[in-house]
């Protein structure tokens, strides 16, 4: 709350334009609606895991439950707090849980709390001491314990779309008295250099109004003279690297190379290394190509090479170069199935040795052993394929490569089929 001569004015245009109740939260109507709404109606907040983009409302939304329930509220943020801080806030809890009155505890980037912190948490949760509620940008299947999530509904916040961010500018009108000094487009692109994040779009609107009034409407040209883009949010460690790395192998997949470029871009100019890329393009063109496109393995260690001697930018186009030519090429992961099913064949078999006649003999032991009796030589062939069982004895012999029927493999089907033709001919001459 503003101290008593305090002049409104002065406050920040994003702390100003808070909102007092929560169907004033803008862009998260399925969530109002939805488990939030339920426990609006019911007059009781339970403990809570808030996961969404910064700038999505996560704080306010915090703020509303706890008057929602008359909670006293208490706000930390897990990167300048200590365990002494948390003893304390617990003990004055225990106190008002004595007087009557609950204690919501809103703990900003809980994610940031190490394992051992968080379990800190439990008993004050499970004995009504507080209700917690934890922000989060991150995924918290992977940064919270899963005690912690077995106590708290994970409520999940999304992107504030054009709309909700355009609903935020009006109201930013409303409280100054006059519109915005800008071009409808101006606008629109004011709203995309937000990316989705409320709090930043009111904090360059704020610049914005404080310009001459008397100057010309700015176009989407002059924002850049008195704004900077919002760097998109991209953790290289963290959920949006996996995200994003995910989105760029299924559009290369999926055989659509704009979606691909977009997301190897989006990656790019998130700060990824262009090496990581450049490795896992090469394991797309392994597992999703294989020998559909036998160029397509050369084509991404080529493109590797480039980058390595290029560096960047320029390098970047030989990578970018290499994920059209994946997304356009055949697709097949008959090599990525026949290595797995051969592999975990080979953890079954354990020891099995191979059988005698495809061992070398060396010695005169050897050969009395029966190593090589009975090898076919099949150069000896006059087609070239003896037609020999090269598995383990007693192991049925088991099909692992099954090729599809699209670009080269179509050839490697053709081959198979004739190679089983004359394995079976051998056999039953």
């Amino acid at each position: 709350m503003p101290g008593l001569f305090e002049d409104p004015r002065t406050r920040p245009l994003a702390d100003r334009l808070r909102p007092t109740r929560l169907d004033q939260v803008v862009g998260q109507d399925s969530v109002m609606t939805g488990p939030l709404g339920a426990m609006v109606q019911a007059g009781a907040v339970g403990s809570l895991i808030l996961w969404g983009p910064p700038g999505c409302g996560k704080t306010t939304i915090a703020r509303l439950l706890a008057d929602v329930d008359q909670c006293h509220f208490e706000a930390l943020s897990a990167i300048f707090t200590g365990v002494a801080d948390l003893r304390k806030i617990f003990d004055r809890a225990r106190s008002r849980r004595a007087a009557g009155q609950r204690t919501l505890l809103f703990i900003d980037e809980i994610h940031r709390f190490s394992k051992s912190q968080q379990d800190g948490f439990l008993p004050h949760m499970e004995d009504g001491t507080i209700v917690l509620i934890g922000a989060t940008t991150e995924n918290p299947s992977f940064e919270l314990n899963a005690a912690v999530l077995s106590r708290a509904r994970v409520v999940v916040l999304q992107r504030l779309d054009a709309p909700a961010l355009d609903s935020l500018l009006a109201r930013a009108e409303a409280e100054m008295g006059f519109a915005l000094p800008v071009t409808a487009d101006a606008r629109a692109a004011l709203i995309a250099m937000a990316d989705g994040d409320g709090r930043y779009l009111l904090n360059m609107a704020e610049t914005l109004f404080s310009l001459s009034p008397d100057q010309a409407l700015l176009t989407p040209g002059d924002l850049t003279r008195h704004l900077q883009r919002r760097a998109p949010v991209y953790d290289k460690s963290e959920d949006s690297h996996y995200n994003l790395i995910s989105a760029l192998h299924k559009s290369v997949r999926g055989s659509d190379p704009d979606a691909s470029l977009y997301w190897f871009n989006r990656m790019l100019t998130g700060g990824e290394q262009p090496e990581f890329l450049a490795r896992r393009l090469t394991r797309m063109a392994a597992e999703d190509i294989g020998l559909a496109d036998p160029t397509a393995l050369p084509q991404c260690i080529a493109a590797w090479q480039a980058y390595e001697r290029l560096g960047s930018p320029e390098g970047e186009l030989a990578l970018a170069q290499a994920v059209i030519y994946l997304a356009l090429a055949p697709k097949s992961n008959a090599a990525y199935k026949a290595y797995k099913k051969s592999r975990k064949m080979a953890e079954e078999t354990g020891s099995l040795s191979p059988p005698k006649h495809i061992l070398n003999a060396p010695t005169r032991l050897m050969k009395d052993q029966g190593y090589g009796k009975g090898y076919a030589y099949d150069h000896d062939r006059e087609d070239g394929f003896s037609g020999q069982d090269y598995f383990p004895d007693g192991v049925a012999r088991p099909r692992f490569y099954d090729p599809k029927s699209r670009g080269y493999e179509r050839e490697l089907e053709k081959r198979i089929a004739y190679f089983n033709a004359l394995r079976a001919q051998r056999k039953n001459t």
